[in-house]
């Protein structure tokens, strides 16, 4: 079986070092204390109350996966964001070019390699998001759900950090850039379809072309990673406020369908700048897309 040259050569450097065992550690310290800290505060209102009451116990749950969506968000643009960059900065990229490799396999493996420390990250925390089962409420579908939004964000920010990389020659503005286009995609999206939706030129909310302008949100990962839980929760206060950033949404969407399309459509988005980035790399030479 062939392996990536650029992959190999990245995951034997990550084994290498420590940065790879810090991050995890540092990551999965802050969803156990999290957690831990969480469980505590429910017990403690237990006590104080006399009164146990099940569904409180989910927002555990909706805490630490949060959390970790969050710094998915954070971490994975400055993982991948000086991939290419700063093959530039150290003048080794001109040297990757002039093996048989593509601009496509460079880029492939880049992405690869950074990937693989964060889908690690996300296996490594299921004992986190695991703490729910103790008080039920949540199945291992739910959580294996989480997990794939959890990987398709991945993915998305990996491809988005990729590209800035490829575009910019400096990794300091590559991954300021990388933050801003994750910033755009995630709020700018949010606030673009909620001022649409003030103007009121819809009179019917709850009609199914009253979330025709919520068809920007397919691509914003935050999107359907509310509209998973909130389908996990229920009738959960905390997760309501999605509705009101993101108006109403089409009707022919039920149950996990608008995660489903949406997760299709953050992959087709990586594909498009993985494409860029290709272009990018090496725009003079024959450019061969090998992914």
């Amino acid at each position: 079986m062939k392996i990536n040259p650029v992959y190999r050569q990245e995951t034997k450097v990550s084994a290498r070092s420590f940065r790879l065992p810090l991050i995890i550690l540092a990551c999965n310290s802050v969803l156990a204390l999290a957690g831990l800290l969480e469980m505590h505060v429910m017990v403690s209102q237990v006590k104080a109350t006399a009164e146990i009451q099940y569904s409180s116990f989910l927002s555990l749950y909706l805490f630490v996966a949060a959390i970790e969506f969050i710094m998915l968000l954070l971490i994975v643009p400055a993982l991948t964001a000086g991939s290419i960059s700063g093959e530039r900065e150290k003048q080794t990229l001109n040297l990757l070019l002039t093996t048989p490799m593509t601009a496509g396999d460079i880029v492939a493996g880049k992405l690869a390699a950074s990937l693989s420390n964060v889908f690690l990250l996300i296996i490594s925390s299921f004992p986190m998001l695991s703490l729910v089962f103790i008080y039920g409420g949540v199945t291992a579908g739910d959580i294996a759900m989480v997990l794939l939004c959890f990987s398709s964000t991945a993915l998305l920010a990996g491809s988005i950090g990729i590209c800035c990389s490829s575009v910019f020659k400096r990794s300091a503005m590559a991954t300021a850039a990388s933050y801003c286009a994750m910033a755009v995609l995630v709020f700018g999206t949010l606030a673009l379809s909620g001022f649409v939706s003030s103007f009121g030129t819809v009179p019917d909310r709850s009609a199914s072309h009253g979330g025709s302008f919520s068809w920007l949100l397919l691509g914003n990962p935050a999107v359907s990673f509310g509209l998973i839980l909130k389908k996990q929760m229920g009738g959960a206060q905390t997760v309501f406020v999605l509705d009101a950033l993101a108006g109403a949404f089409p009707s022919c969407f039920k149950e996990y369908g608008w995660p489903a399309v949406s997760m299709v459509v953050q992959i087709l988005l990586a594909g498009l700048c993985l494409r860029i980035a290709v272009r990018q790399v090496n725009p003079g030479r024959n450019r061969r897309w090998k992914i």
